[in-house]
């Protein structure tokens, strides 16, 4: 089975919560005002989650106004 991999540039998050809103699963409000990719692993200065099913993070995604979360 394929994994999905979901991406956050966190470098790029501007905090607005509206991904901690829609998939509160997988995502929530860190202390430095980003969001933070829950079991996220850090990958260079992103973070990344392999999951098989992609779930909420897709709605995350496309909620975000600054286009820093992606799902492959």
């Amino acid at each position: 089975m394929d994994m999905a991999k979901v991406i956050h540039e966190k470098d790029v998050c501007i905090g607005c919560g509206a991904c901690a809103a829609v998939c509160p699963k997988y995502w929530e409000m860190a202390g430095d005002g980003k969001a933070h990719l829950k079991g996220g692993k850090p990958a260079g200065s992103n973070f990344e989650l392999e999951l098989a099913d992609v779930e909420c993070n897709k709605d995350a995604a496309s909620s975000c106004p600054v286009n820093c979360i992606k799902v492959k």
